[in-house]
């Protein structure tokens, strides 16, 4: 550890001062930094500041921290407490901006961005080089760059010019000059009366450059007013055509800040309207109830085998139309269902030659579980999956069309936007909806730098809907089982993540740990696992209870006034042909779904008493002389592979056959009084004599009945797809510690003080080379003395690393020691050694 006392000289001598907590705070802030674990606290400061890790680590500021990064980066550097927060807050003072720069600077400082004590915070190399002002790359401040730099390549003589224009003693050097124009220009008294000097037109032409961008165009014989600009250096020419705004006298103009507005609050999320909670859950349950019917059908659809898989993936427009129109909902919501029934892994292609989509082994087993189980399913493959349905019907980056259960779809960043938006209607007092504005103002102050904007914004908008379709949300609000499906039992305070510490003065100091309010993050599978089932407890009494009983009428017609229960469900669908849909669902009884259910292995005494069992009222006569009709006549025809042949016991019934023109097409001929051979495929023999009005069975190769059964064809067993992460995952407490463990250990070798020798100093990092007779030497002497060594490590895999030990035994090509910074006993091989040095004498 160093000396706490002592200001750090670097990132690393930073991050060496942390204790633990904080450490495990960075690496759970910035995972990069942890894949691999680094070798020592150096490394870890080195790549916390190549330049991909802070990008990213800048996306993932909010508005206020990114503002004080931006400030710092235009500030002097290092830059002290005091500058900062005038930065921020202008000549006037802003008590919102002081008391909330604090938690700011305490996020910059766990997330390793700055470091330095209050009178010297620096900001790391790579993200001043990526926030502050250039020619090429604008500062988000609009400020450009200081005297200094502005009149870098301005001859001494010009500069002597700006300085007696201005009034200013004359000096021997462009850089006691420049100095001196710049204490003018930070002169708040001097530099008032100096602008107040300036015609109108002068100070019209500073206000359209104060707030950015700082360039702009002069011709080669400016007017007068600009001509006086120029003279006082209060626009410095850089390029021929272009002069620019010193970022001093930007600062005088604003008054101090650097920036227009810092909104060091996040705006809140305001209830747009306000219902009673029981009718939140309820309108939810009933959309929860809906979901359910809506995918079943869907599945239902598919179930004998769905569409085609495309050559490249995903559903064809086509098929996606017919699908929409087959669930009677509109194309986007046709291929949010989809997508919801392939995250939950009751969909997938079956592979085969004739690539189709179908439905998987875990649907039948999904089909069992109670309703509220089945909701809870779709509820949490959705929350956590990274496939995004708003995308469908968009271009890729290849300008190809995106499509349903296609590739391209994945965003890493979706599973966080929904889980964000339904926290913060968590927020929200029970039963309020927020406005869609109002949420997407909120995202855009936690995540200002993301290069998705667009995206983001995107993101809510669909989970804002897909939360109602799914019933998530009742009529806007988060209803108690959506609640409880993120794991709050109770409303979240909405201004939690926006609580500051009291406001500090410029000589106070501040931890070098100072953790913000937290934003809740999702939970761990097996916290979700436990949420989903809470919240499927909670919404199993909303949902309407199955019946066992329909209500058949005289009309060919059964209503079931509510859900069925599965058994009755799975033999109705057979039997009967969907006619309306609803809070009552009706079915009508035709000849072909009766002669579905025959085929499916029923017999006509089978579905009389079927229907006996579970109607109501008595069985309809017409139905029953319809059942009977179909059943008499259904399995005279016999069909079967010839390649497809029909055989009666009535050759008068065959006879009739051969004399319809419509079998023409079929080109029958008689083989014997009873037996007609087609040149047709047997499901084509069966479909062309349906059309003709008989009653056909296809036979197997015994001549037995062929049952066709519904629900047959499925794929092989299938994994719901893996979410996409944005990014490395968050390491849990485990790795956490054993990480920090690691890195500790390995700086604890790389920075204990050696014995001075005559070989030149190693640099950072740098392993100890000797031969191998010194190794051996050195290693035998130290068993004798007791001492430690410090040694360079090169393991099986190839990894070095470097290591303080205490040899206690040498034999063998093996030294056994005790490692102190794996904290036991090891046995090295000494050809994997690669040098070793003794340590200095404390």
């Amino acid at each position: 550890m160093s000396n706490p006392a002592v200001p750090p000289r670097s990132l690393a001598e930073a991050l060496r001062a942390r204790d633990d907590d904080s450490l495990a705070a960075l690496l759970r802030a910035r995972p990069d930094l942890i894949t691999p674990v680094p070798t020592d606290l150096t490394q870890l400061a080195t790549r916390a500041g190549t330049r991909a890790s802070v990008v990213r680590a800048l996306e993932r500021l909010d508005l206020f921290a990114l503002r004080t990064a931006e400030a710092l980066a235009v500030a002097a550097d290092p830059a002290p407490y005091g500058e900062l927060e005038r930065l921020l807050t202008g000549d006037a003072g802003d008590p919102a901006v002081s008391a909330a720069l604090p938690r700011a600077l305490g996020t910059l400082r766990e997330q390793a961005l700055v470091w330095g004590d209050d009178d010297r915070l620096r900001l790391v190399r790579t993200a001043r080089e990526l926030l502050a002002p250039s020619p090429q790359h604008p500062s988000p401040t609009g400020l450009g760059p200081t005297v200094q730099e502005a009149t870098a390549g301005m001859s001494p003589g010009r500069i002597q010019d700006i300085v007696t224009a201005a009034g200013l003693g004359s000096t021997h050097d462009a850089v006691s000059a420049v100095a001196s124009l710049t204490a003018l220009f930070t002169d708040r008294k001097r530099m008032s009366a100096l602008l107040a000097g300036l015609p109108e037109e002068s100070r019209e032409v500073l206000s359209r450059l104060v707030w950015g961008p700082p360039y702009g165009q002069v011709t080669a014989d400016p007017a007068s007013h600009l001509r006086r600009l120029l003279d006082l250096g209060l626009l410095v020419p850089t390029a021929p055509g272009t002069v620019v705004l010193p970022r001093e006298v930007a600062l005088h103009l604003r008054g101090g800040r650097a920036h227009r507005a810092v909104e060091p609050l996040p705006p809140a999320v305001e209830p747009a309207a306000t219902h009673r909670p029981q009718v939140v859950d309820a309108t939810a349950a009933g959309q929860a109830y809906t979901a359910l019917a809506t995918v079943e059908e869907l599945l239902k659809d598919w179930d004998e085998g769905g569409p085609a898989v495309l050559r490249a993936g995903g559903l064809s427009v086509r098929d996606l139309k017919r699908t929409a129109v087959a669930l009677d909902v509109s194309e986007p919501v046709a291929a949010f269902w989809v997508e919801l029934a392939y995250a939950a892994g009751l969909v997938a292609s079956d592979g085969e030659a004739d690539e189709r989509y179908a439905a998987t082994p875990a649907h039948d087993e999904w089909l069992e579980q109670p309703p509220a189980q089945r909701w809870a399913r779709l509820a949490e493959a959705w929350l956590t999956a990274t496939r995004t349905p708003g995308l469908v019907g968009g271009r890729d980056a290849k300008d190809r069309t995106l499509s349903a259960l296609g590739p391209g779809l994945d965003r890493g960043a979706a599973p966080e936007v929904r889980h964000r938006v339904l926290t913060l209607l968590a927020g929200l007092p029970e039963g309020a909806s927020p406005s869609a504005e109002s949420v997407l103002a909120r995202l855009r102050w936690e995540r200002p730098q993301r290069r998705e904007e667009d995206l983001r914004s995107r993101l809510a908008e669909w989970t804002l809907k897909e939360a109602e379709l799914l019933g998530v949300t009742g009529r806007g609000a988060l209803s108690g089982h959506g609640r409880a499906l993120l794991g709050a039992a109770a409303p979240w305070t909405p201004d939690a993540d926006a609580r500051t510490p009291e406001p500090r003065g410029p000589g106070d100091k501040l931890p070098v740990h100072h953790r913000p309010a937290a934003v809740p993050e999702p939970l761990s599978a097996a916290e979700q696992a436990t949420a989903s089932a809470t919240a499927a407890r909670l919404l199993a009494p909303l949902l309407p209870e199955p019946l066992d009983h329909v209500l058949l009428q005289a009309d060919l017609t059964a209503v079931a006034p509510g859900p069925l229960r599965r058994p009755l469900a799975d033999v109705l669908d057979v039997l009967a042909d969907v006619e309306s849909k609803g809070g009552a669902t009706v079915y009508r009884f035709t000849p072909g779904s009766v002669r579905r259910a025959l085929d499916a292995g029923q017999s006509a005494s089978d579905l009389h008493a079927f229907l006996a069992a579970h109607s109501r009222t008595p069985v309809p006569q017409p139905l029953t002389y319809l059942i009977d009709d179909v059943a008499r006549r259904h399995g005279h025809l016999r069909v079967g592979a010839a390649s497809a042949y029909v055989r009666c016991d009535d050759d008068a019934l065959l006879n009739e056959i051969l004399a319809d023109k419509r079998a023409a097409g079929l080109r029958l001929r008689r083989l014997a009084p009873t037996v007609l051979a087609a040149q047709a495929d047997p499901a084509s023999l069966l479909e062309g004599l349906r059309a003709m009005g008989f009653a056909p069975a296809a036979e197997s190769a015994e001549g037995d009945v062929l049952i066709t059964r519904a629900h047959a064809h499925r794929t092989p067993p299938r994994t719901a797809p893996e979410p996409v992460p944005d990014g490395p995952p968050v390491p849990d407490a485990t790795l956490l510690a054993a990480a920090i463990r690691a890195v500790r250990a390995g700086d604890l070798a790389s920075t204990a003080p050696r014995k001075p020798t005559d070989q030149p100093p190693l640099a950072a990092g740098e392993l100890p080379r000797t031969s191998s007779a010194e190794t051996l030497a050195t290693m035998q002497a130290a068993v004798l003395t007791g001492e430690a060594l410090w040694i360079g490590y090169v393991n099986a895999e190839g990894s070095a690393s470097q290591r303080v030990i205490a040899p206690i035994r040498v034999e063998g090509g093996f030294v056994t020691a005790y490692d102190h910074t794996a904290d036991e006993v090891r046995t090295y091989p000494l050809h994997r050694v690669t040098g070793v040095a003794e340590l200095a004498e404390e």
